[in-house]
């Protein structure tokens, strides 16, 4: 409870505080163009220089202080969620950069939103929060509350940055999880609940709302507020938001992906990284320059579009008299109709958060797109408003239509259909405070997401492509061959290996020779029989423990004791003697670096100290490089002894597959529990390793071998396969007699595995 409250507290604050800045920002802006009037190359000037200054500093400290902080978050969230480490991206840095950057951002007017990377500052502040709780609970510090603590963050995010907790959390599930435990449903609704409520909170008390109340209030009537006759023109709304969403997906990734082909121009932006948010920048503050081209879509509410969009009286009947319409008067030109100044806002807007939502800053697409669909809503209401200028008659009554509801409805369904979540109906319910187009609009949402999820993968799936980051993609419906595609497939059968009575020479050409993060532990590399699985932290601290410098001076005092007790026939009896002194006071950081001194001049004459195990001592001159080869000679006698495992933490039950494991099958499991590998056994001999990266390539079709296309022996191994099951049964029973059995814990304390390895009786561990 302590950890929630904390959580929404500091995020609420947060959030609050960005706003704060920012709006203060657009306020310094607004009233320096204004003050220049009617100075019109001023006003201009101010009006690019005020963005373009703004948007540099924040690339700027992004790429100074933490690259990681660059762009919406939420696929990263994604990934790290997944079970996958990304470096940097939890840290106080990046939250640092994110906070500054994002609120130079929002402050500079271009079409950026914080919903994203409030969701990646929010998860970085559960991370920090949880380390500093586990000073006082040690359950903080278990692995699987790790994912805990990042999806009440991811919540908390979403709730905190637009006041919308119930559609923070569903919202949250959507985009960041697989599979959801209900565990946590309970703390994301109380954090995003308790964020929402302190961030309301804070804007009464300075004053910018009278009470708690929604972000974009709405007035539509509750009595009628839509006729059945009008949902045909919502579920129009909703296909067309799925063609469109799944075009700005696309449009999105080409932009990125056209400026990776063309190697000139990518190393030129690598090298001036300023150039491309600059031109950016200067492109979009002048087109929308409210004296030039910004006239013709509206450009003096670039920064209330959303309330204005969502106003409740029909723009079209007030041509004529703008007094009426306040601050949405700016959407009525003298010489152009209302629809095409919607249609032209929408047409420059699309291009302008397709190429924005790329810059190197932090920014969310979330609120781009949402303005995207109000205004597309509101023109399609327009449409229907003039198409029936009196209302539409039901029961002998008159209703006449809002074209501030199909604003909502377009917002809600383009936002769901390029995230491909339906949540954002919700989030449009807790935005506007009414629920009067509930109905409708989620026709338009499911609509949406139908026809974007047949065309394209949701944004954040889009970067998630783009980066490369190492994500398990869903299988689709139409993957046939997810049944027919076994384990023995597409495993990795090279696997690099610990055998139980190896060497710590092997291990160390084994260490240096691969970078995987834990390797199987075999009982011997004539049976393969596998015994678990070890960190290589652990290998690696094991191997510097045995010929570490402490470990040779107690040996050497261990040695001395014995000498003086009796003659002493080991492996230090060849080499000269030495004084006690000379092990006892030798520094280490000394001894590294005398020891590459004589290394470097040894190499020069053509003589090697790491070749020369037997005539160490006599190609030796000083004392000094007598007593560097003789610690050589020692940790060559050392390398050569068994490895002792006693020391080490051993997984005695790491996740194994067989051979027969389908790919449906494999991609579930790896899902629920969040793998990063498997071992490939068959009757407890190891065969292969699957990894994380051989599963998206194999979902991916990338595969040598191809995933819809089977091996040439695959119909062969069948036939052997059967014919031999009675053998392979009669063998089993004679050759293994012990069956373990090891329960597993994974992430969902619901799931429970029980695995059953066969052990040869010879080698049980």
């Amino acid at each position: 409870w302590i950890f929630l409250v904390l959580l929404g507290l500091v995020m609420a604050l947060v959030s609050w505080g960005v706003d704060y800045a920012s709006a203060k920002t657009i306020q310094a802006y607004k009233w320096t163009y204004r003050a220049l009037h009617p100075n019109i190359p001023l006003q201009y000037v101010v009006w690019v220089a005020f963005p373009l200054g703004l948007i540099l500093f924040a690339a700027s400290f992004c790429h100074f202080v933490s690259p990681q902080a660059v762009g919406s978050g939420i696929p990263e969230l994604k990934t790290i969620m997944r079970g996958v480490v990304l470096k940097e991206y939890l840290t106080l840095k990046a939250f640092a950069a994110k906070v500054v950057a994002l609120t130079a951002g929002l402050g500079s007017g271009m079409p950026v939103g914080k919903e994203g990377p409030f969701v990646h500052i929010a998860s970085i502040c559960a991370v920090v929060l949880s380390k500093f709780m586990s000073i006082f609970c040690g359950v903080y510090e278990q692995p699987y509350y790790y994912t805990d603590v990042l999806t009440v963050g991811c919540a908390v995010g979403v709730g905190c940055c637009f006041g919308t907790p119930l559609g923070g959390v569903l919202f949250s599930i959507e985009v960041t999880s697989t599979y959801f435990a209900v565990r946590n449903y309970w703390r994301g609704f109380f954090a995003a609940t308790f964020s929402a409520f302190v961030f309301r909170v804070l804007a009464v008390w300075n004053k910018d709302a009278v009470t708690i109340t929604a972000l974009f209030r709405t007035n539509f009537r509750m009595d009628f507020p839509f006729d059945l006759q009008e949902l045909p023109a919502f579920a129009v709304i909703g296909i067309c938001s799925g063609f469109l969403g799944a075009f700005f997906v696309y449009l999105n990734r080409q932009v990125v992906l056209g400026i990776r082909r063309h190697k000139a121009l990518s190393q030129f932006l690598t090298k001036y990284r300023l150039i491309y948010p600059a031109v950016i920048t200067f492109c979009i503050a002048s087109v929308t320059f409210p004296h030039g081209f910004g006239q013709f879509m509206a450009g003096e509410v670039r920064l209330e579009t959303i309330s204005t969009l969502f106003d409740n009286y029909t723009w079209i009947k007030h041509s004529g008299d703008t007094q009426i319409l306040g601050k949405s008067a700016a959407w009525i030109h003298p010489k152009v109709s209302v629809f095409v100044i919607i249609l032209l806002f929408f047409l420059v807007k699309f291009c302008m958060a397709v190429i924005a939502t790329t810059m190197p800053i932090p920014c969310g697409g979330f609120m781009p797109v949402f303005v995207l669909g109000a205004a597309f809503g509101r023109l399609i209401g327009e449409i229907m408003a003039s198409l029936f200028p009196n209302g539409i008659l039901f029961d002998d009554i008159l209703y006449q239509i809002l074209p501030g509801g199909y604003a909502v409805i377009g917002a809600a369904a383009l936002t769901g259909a390029v995230s491909h979540t339906v949540s954002t109906a919700v989030i449009c319910f807790e935005l506007t405070g009414q629920i009067s187009h509930i109905l409708p609009m989620m026709v338009a949402v499911i609509l949406a997401n139908m026809v974007a999820q047949s065309l394209q993968p949701s944004l954040y799936d889009s970067i998630i492509q783009v980066k490369k980051l190492p994500y398990l993609p869903d299988l689709g419906w139409n993957h046939i061959s997810k049944y027919n595609i076994f384990v023995e497939d597409i495993m990795v059968q090279d696997v690099k290996f610990v055998s139980s009575n190896c060497k710590y020479r092997d291990l160390q050409a084994v260490l240096q020779s691969t970078t995987v993060k834990s390797l199987p532990l075999v009982d011997s590399p004539e049976t393969m029989i596998l015994l678990g699985s070890v960190e290589r932290s652990e290998l690696q601290a094991l191997l510097q423990t045995h010929i570490s410098p402490e470990r040779r001076r107690l040996l050497n005092r261990e040695r001395q004791q014995k000498l003086n007790e009796a003659p002493y026939d080991g492996p230090w009896a060849n080499l000269p003697k030495l004084k006690h002194e000379s092990f006892a006071y030798v520094d280490e950081d000394e001894d590294t670096e005398e020891k590459g001194e004589v290394r470097e001049r040894n190499g020069q004459t053509g003589t090697s100290l790491g070749a020369q195990d037997s005539n160490a001592a006599g190609s030796c001159k000083s004392d000094s490089s007598s007593f560097l080869c003789q610690i050589d000679a020692w940790e060559q006698e050392e390398l050569n002894k068994n490895v002792c495992f006693d020391s080490c933490r051993v997984d005695p039950s790491p996740f194994q597959l067989v051979e027969r494991t389908s790919l449906h099958k494999t991609h579930t499991l790896f899902s629920l529990l969040g793998l990063s590998h498997a071992y490939v056994t068959s009757m407890g001999k190891l065969r292969g390793v699957l990894a994380l990266e051989e599963l998206q390539k194999a979902i991916e079709g990338s595969t040598r071998s191809g995933v819809r296309l089977r091996p040439p022996l695959a119909s062969f191994r069948d036939i052997s396969r059967t014919s031999t099951n009675t053998k392979v049964g009669q063998d089993a029973a004679g050759l293994f007699r012990h069956v373990q059995v090891s329960d597993v814990d994974c992430k969902v304390p619901e799931c429970r595995l029980t695995m059953l390895r066969l052990v040869p009786w010879q080698s049980t561990l």
